[in-house]
């Protein structure tokens, strides 16, 4: 269940059936949604979800008595709070803990309706069992300086574009630019170049405004996109520079020093 499947079958096997467990349900509670659908199957419906918190709920027990394995966690008191509150370990408990919630407590229709919301967050699982959101967690665990540079970047220009344009559009536009706050939807909107068009300066200074913030946007927006990139590059370099276990040397092209099929002389 901890352990890389790689080597592993019955991790491998345990980890695909959690994948297509996982989806199922992302996929019943969407479908969940037409009406006339869930009607018709809603035996079905029914019987996804008790199997699905049976099977969620079993996991997080096992997970949470076998944490002390873990250095991390090995106190069996200490260590099991300190596995409870992990990231993982509270995407588990949440998403099987509100289907128990109405029947420990006694709540209204209209909390449980909102309570079946939190179905949708079993989708954060993959992360423990998809290799592609396991990439995608230590890109950004890797660029989170460079990410938060970007943002903090992004987050200022949106504070000077939004009060530039409250204080150019509010007396023409007192509805719509309000206060500076709601400026910023604006703000987030037009440096996203989408432009909805629900808010939109009609004086010219509020249009010379408008149109440095579109320019800004396009050079700056696209920021945390590059950085992305380049931590997905670098990753994915990493992964396929596999030394070979016989001579030691990077897994690459072919040299004069090592001759021969390249297949033959760095196999992973």
């Amino acid at each position: 269940m901890e352990e890389s499947p790689d080597g592993n079958r019955a991790a491998r096997y345990f980890n695909y059936f959690m994948t297509g467990l996982i989806i199922i349900n992302v996929l019943a509670v969407i479908l969940e949604t037409e009406g006339p659908l869930y009607e018709q199957f809603f035996l079905l419906f029914w019987l996804i979800e008790i199997v699905s918190i049976a099977i969620f709920t079993v996991e997080y027990v096992i997970r949470l008595w076998i944490c002390t394995l873990n250095p991390r966690f090995s106190n069996p008191v200490t260590g099991r709070l300190r596995y409870m509150v992990s990231p993982y370990a509270l995407i588990d408990l949440f998403s099987f803990l509100p289907f128990y919630l109405p029947v420990l407590l006694p709540v209204d229709l209209r909390f449980i309706r909102i309570l079946r919301l939190f179905r949708i967050i079993r989708i954060l699982k993959l992360g423990r069992y998809a290799e592609a959101v396991q990439i995608l967690n230590r890109v950004i665990t890797k660029t989170k300086e460079e990410l938060l540079i970007a943002f903090s970047i992004l987050f200022m220009i949106l504070i000077i574009f939004s009060s530039l344009m409250f204080f150019a559009e509010h007396d023409v536009q007192p509805q719509k630019f309000a206060s500076i706050p709601q400026t910023m939807w604006w703000g987030i909107i037009t440096l996203a170049t989408v432009g909805y068009g629900d808010m939109y300066p009609v004086t010219l200074a509020g249009k010379i405004i408008g149109a440095l913030a579109v320019i800004t946007g396009i050079a700056f927006f696209a920021l945390p996109t590059a950085i992305l990139t380049a931590g997905f590059i670098e990753e994915l370099h990493e992964r396929k520079a596999v030394l070979c276990q016989v001579c030691e040397t990077p897994a690459g092209p072919k040299n004069d020093n090592n001759p021969g099929n390249e297949e033959e002389n760095h196999k992973d």
